[in-house]
């Protein structure tokens, strides 16, 4: 039997059957992102609207899914020569967008760069910092995050 872990109001609820039913409750949006690594084994985390996160966003129409993880790491990050290493599992989590419920699978993606310049947050995206962080600091960062981040990390 599947099971399906949603977080909803950054809680676990597990959805063993009635996927679908589960599902026809929302609009559903599926989005990809990178879990980001550089030569010091840094991993890069954003802090967006109060919260420390990881770069993800919404597929566009014209691209696959490992394209749009790409695309949306060097756009709320302002870091390019990104290579995927490998799938990493997929999120989903629940939120409220104008009054309609959405359910957001996240695909992730295990990422390598070599980038070392500047990094620069997409300010129209309620991203105010962007930094690399040392593997022993994530856990502080991790106090601020949504659970699902918690899990990738």
């Amino acid at each position: 039997m599947q099971k399906y872990k949603v977080y909803i109001n950054n809680s676990i609820k597990i959805i063993t059957d009635n996927w679908e039913e589960f599902c026809a409750d929302y609009s559903i949006i599926e989005a990809a992102g990178g879990v980001v690594y550089n030569n010091e084994d840094q991993v890069l985390m954003i802090f967006r609207n109060g919260k420390w996160d990881l770069p993800k966003g919404k597929l566009e129409m014209t691209e696959n899914i490992k394209e749009c993880a790409i695309r949306e790491v060097e756009e709320e990050c302002g870091v390019n020569d990104l290579r995927i290493i490998s799938e990493m599992l997929s999120t989903y989590h629940t939120y409220k967008l104008n009054g309609q419920s959405i359910l957001k699978r996240v695909f992730w993606f295990k990422m390598y760069t070599q980038y070392n310049k500047e990094l620069v947050p997409q300010s129209n995206e309620g991203i105010t910092k962007v930094e690399w962080v040392n593997k022993e600091d994530i856990p502080n960062r991790l106090k601020n995050a949504y659970a699902n981040i918690k899990e990738l990390l």
